[in-house]
């Protein structure tokens, strides 16, 4: 049976010109500060429930599992919503599906199950992955073709932005109280009263979160006029997986899965990694403050890597990073002390100009059909679903430190992306 037909991507340009544009680029910057920051508060909120519910790694991976699922699931629908209705109204229906998805948690803790928990987070995960099939594409139509690179790595430095301050704020205000009772000393009426009281720390920071994201929605809705976006003719939905004929777009889908997977992975184990007596031995608070300096590294290179890949080819930078981490990887789970405990940090760094550049090399040339590419790609980012739950297994198997195979061996595929990548793509 043949999908309903639906328009197009829509040319977008700015409405007033120059000025219009640069005020649309910090619209744009914006989008990506909240949606990194509230993906990487599932990092936080991984310890907190892995310790309310008693989870094994691979039970508190589901957290990722549920929440990356619906980039697979969303995206190419979030795509035919673009088409539909462009731009600026699919960013407000993403920011208002974010803000139905923080209300969420108010039943998901009077529930004290960690069932609707995960629902919660795949509902504010829906309406993330709406966000971002929006502003990949539009951050790259919002200047010269030639610095696409540059400008989409510099805003997935904002991106980084809100993944350093959400998690530390969030660990201050959820993982605070996580050591103060000996829960599992608890049964019955007692463990349920326990879980629900101490869900109500993670419902206030979501609460929060849904009156912010619900202003931001309100905001872009009165500014929605300063695009104007012509759609094309109309096209079959499915059309978009068309694009994975291309060698060159699907291998760099492929490496969008094994990134973001990889990625998600070790953000993911850090809380726990650093509190192994044989690493910091640190608390669960100042654990996941540590979280912010791994995507605080992230943020500062990609302040140079803006620079970087203007110098040199994108390729061949995204390839010499790629192969900085696996030698970070190796390092930590090979060492012990601040050695180990600080060599994962700082992948952090290595990270910063990946999904921008995967993305950016693996779209080139697709002129039209961006918003098609973006929505195949966004699928792609249920690696964050997949790899982390096999790490997760892994490292109930046989330790956290050998579990750090996993994420690097999706590192060895993006160093040989780059390197196939590292010329521009034949038009």
């Amino acid at each position: 049976m043949q999908a309903p037909a639906t328009t197009a991507a829509p040319i977008a340009v700015p409405a007033q010109g120059p000025d219009n544009a640069a005020s649309l680029r910090l619209f744009v910057f914006a989008l990506f500060f909240i949606f990194g920051g509230i993906t990487s508060l599932n990092d936080v909120i991984i310890p907190k429930l892995k310790d309310l519910f008693t989870l094994s790694h691979a039970q508190s991976m589901l957290v990722q599992s549920a929440f990356f699922a619906a980039y697979f699931i969303v995206s190419i629908p979030a795509a035919a919503i673009v088409r539909r209705i462009g731009y600026m109204r699919t960013a407000v229906v993403g920011l208002l599906t974010m803000t139905v998805g923080c209300l969420l948690f108010i039943p998901a803790a009077s529930s004290g199950m960690f069932a609707t928990f995960l629902l919660a987070l795949f509902v504010l995960a829906s309406g993330v992955t709406i966000v971002q099939v929006v502003s990949n594409p539009l951050i790259s139509m919002l200047g010269a073709p030639k610095t696409a690179h540059s400008r989409l790595t510099f805003a997935q430095a904002f991106n980084s932005l809100g993944t350093t301050v959400f998690p530390y704020v969030g660990a201050i205000v959820i993982l605070g109280s996580l050591a103060t009772v000996d829960h599992t000393q608890l049964t019955g009426a007692a463990l349920s009263a326990y879980r629900t009281a101490e869900s109500q720390v993670v419902v206030s920071t979501y609460i929060g979160l849904a009156i912010a994201l619900a202003l931001v929605a309100l905001v872009v809705w009165f500014n929605r006029t300063k695009l104007v976006e012509t759609p094309e003719p109309a096209t079959n939905m499915l059309a978009a997986f068309t694009l994975l004929k291309q060698p060159r777009f699907a291998f760099g889908a492929l490496c969008i899965f094994m990134y973001v997977g990889g990625e998600v992975a070790i953000g993911s184990l850090i809380v726990n990694y650093l509190m192994q007596a044989d690493v910091l031995g640190m608390g669960a608070e100042d654990a996941g403050k540590h979280v912010a300096l791994y995507w605080g590294g992230a943020m500062v290179g990609r302040f140079i890597g803006a620079y970087l890949l203007r110098v040199f080819a994108p390729g061949k930078v995204l390839a010499c990073a790629a192969a900085a981490t696996i030698l970070l990887l190796l390092l930590s789970a090979n060492s012990t002390g601040l050695v180990s405990g600080w060599s994962l940090l700082a992948i952090g760094l290595f990270n910063s100009i990946m999904f921008p550049t995967i993305f950016s090399l693996a779209s080139e040339g697709l002129g039209n059909r961006a918003a098609e590419g973006s929505g195949v790609i966004c699928m792609a980012i249920v690696g964050g679903a997949i790899v982390p739950y096999i790490t997760g297994v892994a490292a109930d198997a046989a330790g956290l430190k050998m579990a750090l195979i996993v994420p690097a061996m999706c590192y060895a595929l993006i160093l040989a992306f780059g390197w196939y990548a590292r010329k521009p793509a034949v038009k």
